[in-house]
């Protein structure tokens, strides 16, 4: 079975343009989405994240949407804690395939070290 885990030099999550995902008032308090939209850079990637380290300069801080968490999914998404699993890596598949293509090296990666 496969076991979502965050690959270490991806950054998928961290292309952030709102274009790609009109519901974001469905699941971020108005609070939650003033901070996204101000995390969001001129060319629709988070400003804190290093496109040449593919390393988030917040990391240890990054706010509650940017955490993949049983908690957190229960809490935006609705997805019960035994589901987290399967939802974070169809999440993750679509965002890596959506920024860096289906035939993608991060996609090789990411489904590789997930075990698929």
């Amino acid at each position: 079975m496969a076991t979502w885990r965050c690959v270490k030099y991806c950054g998928a999550c961290c292309n952030l343009d709102p274009s790609d995902r009109p519901d974001l008032e469905d699941y971020l308090n108005p609070e939650e989405l003033h901070l996204y939209l101000s995390m969001v850079g001129e060319d629709g990637w988070c400003v804190n994240f290093d496109k040449i380290t593919r390393e988030c300069s917040i990391y240890e801080d990054r706010p509650r949407f940017c955490r993949v968490t049983p908690e957190t999914f229960e809490e935006m998404f609705g997805v019960e804690p035994e589901a987290v699993n399967d939802f974070a890596i169809d999440c993750c598949r679509e965002q890596i395939e959506g920024v860096y293509g289906d035939r993608s090296l991060e996609l090789l990666k990411f489904e590789r070290e997930i075990g698929l």
